[in-house]
Order: structure tokens, then sequence, then C-alpha cells
């Protein structure tokens, strides 16, 4: 149940992060959601989706590397 619950907490940001960049593609191509007034509305709702899933999945694996005493670089 453990294991599961913590492919979830990557599944889901993962999903967003894509659905984000699904959302800049779309911009850049002209297909627009009309839930967005503007295009740049659009795209910089995106971007935000696409790094606040990369950063919190690269804290989830740092957060997991210390608790394990793991030797992480930089």
């Amino acid at each position: 149940m453990v294991r599961f619950i913590a492919f979830l907490l990557l599944f889901i940001p993962g999903a967003l992060a894509a659905f984000g960049i699904k959302l800049m593609r779309d911009t850049i191509f002209d297909d627009f959601y009309p839930i967005f007034f503007y295009a740049s509305i659009q795209f910089v709702f995106g971007l935000l989706l696409f790094i606040g899933s990369i950063l919190f999945l690269g804290g989830f694996i740092v957060y997991r590397d210390r608790k394990k005493a793991k030797k992480t670089e930089g």
C-alpha cells in the first residue's frame, strides 16, 4: 500500500507536467482553450504547471535520498 501511495505521489505531478507542456505547445500552435482569455495566460499557466511539477518531483527525490542517507552531488 505504501508503494502505491508513493507511485501516486510521483504519477500525479508527472501527469501535471505533461499537461503543462501540452498547454505551452498548444499556445505555440494556436490551439486555445476557452477557459483562458489570452494566449499568454494559457502559456504562463502551462509553464507554472511544468515548473511546479518538476520542482515537486525533484524535492521528493532529494528528500528520499536524504532519508536513506545517500550522498547527493552538489
